[in-house]
C-alpha cells in the first residue's frame, strides 16, 4: 500500500474554469514572448509528491500573426499540465519557464503559479531555477524579469464565450 496521498478530482466546473483560464494564459504568454523561438517548460509539484513537467518548443510571429509547434502532442502535455496547475487542488506549486533564442545567450523569464494565474517569478528564483547543475554542459542564460500577465475575471470570459 503507498503512503502517498490520493489526487481526487476537481470536478467539471472547476476544470472548464481552469481550461478557459490556460488558454487565455497561453494566449497572453506568447502576446508577452512576442516574435521568436521559445521553449516552454513546465514543471509542475503534485499534492502526491509527484513531480510531472511538460516541454514544448515553438515560433511565435506577431505580424503576421502565427504560432508554429515543432510537436503538438508535446504542446498538448504542457496545455493539459497547465490546466490542472491552474485549477490548482491537484497540484501543490508549478512553474512556467520560457527561453527564447537570443545572441550571445538565449534569454529566460518565468511565471509561478498562484491563486489560479500566472504570476512574474523573482529573478533571484529564476536564476536558481535555470542555473546548470554542476558537471553538466549547459548553455548560460540571461534572465530577465518576466512581463505582468493580463487576466480577465472568470465572469468576462464567460461573457466573451456567450
Amino acid at each position: 500500500m503507498s503512503a502517498r496521498p490520493k489526487l481526487s478530482y476537481p470536478g467539471n466546473d472547476a476544470v472548464v474554469a481552469a481550461m478557459s483560464r490556460t488558454l487565455t494564459a497561453l494566449c497572453a504568454v506568447f502576446q508577452a514572448l512576442g516574435d521568436g523561438e521559445h521553449t516552454l517548460n513546465l514543471v509542475v509539484e503534485r499534492t502526491d509528491d509527484t513531480v510531472v513537467t511538460g516541454r514544448t518548443d515553438l515560433s511565435i510571429g506577431i505580424e503576421p500573426l502565427r504560432l508554429g509547434l515543432l510537436d503538438e502532442d508535446e504542446f498538448c502535455v504542457l496545455r493539459t499540465l497547465l490546466v490542472f496547475a491552474l485549477e490548482g487542488s491537484t497540484v501543490r506549486s508549478a512553474v512556467l519557464i520560457s527561453t527564447t533564442a537570443a545572441e550571445p545567450n538565449p534569454r529566460a523569464c518565468g511565471w509561478a503559479v498562484r491563486d489560479g494565474w500566472l504570476h512574474p517569478m523573482d529573478t533571484a528564483d529564476l536564476e536558481t531555477a535555470v542555473i546548470p547543475s554542476p558537471g553538466v554542459p549547459a548553455v548560460t542564460r540571461e534572465v530577465y524579469p518576466a512581463p505582468v500577465l493580463f487576466q480577465l475575471p472568470d465572469s468576462a470570459e464567460e461573457d466573451l464565450r456567450a
